[in-house]
């Protein structure tokens, strides 16, 4: 059975108080060098046979993620 990820995360230009507040935890746990976290949510989706990439990105644009304030990424494991 081979899967795919598809990592969703907000866009640059949107706020991110969940990232916000785990990036200022983390310096106060003196992991200063930390610049900044973004949050967001993994997809692991598992399938048998063939499954193409354009298939999987009209999946994540439609149902897994908000294009409007969210990228995402897709990664296939064989």
């Amino acid at each position: 059975m081979a899967h795919a990820f598809v990592n969703v995360w907000l866009k640059s230009e949107i706020l991110d108080p969940q990232g916000k507040a785990v990036s200022q935890a983390l310096n106060r746990q003196g992991l200063t060098s930390v610049q900044e976290v973004r949050q967001g949510k993994r997809f692991r989706i598992d399938f048998s046979g063939q499954i193409s990439k354009a298939d999987l990105e009209r999946v994540a644009k439609e149902v897994l993620s908000n294009p409007v304030i969210e990228d995402f990424e897709i990664e296939i494991i064989d």
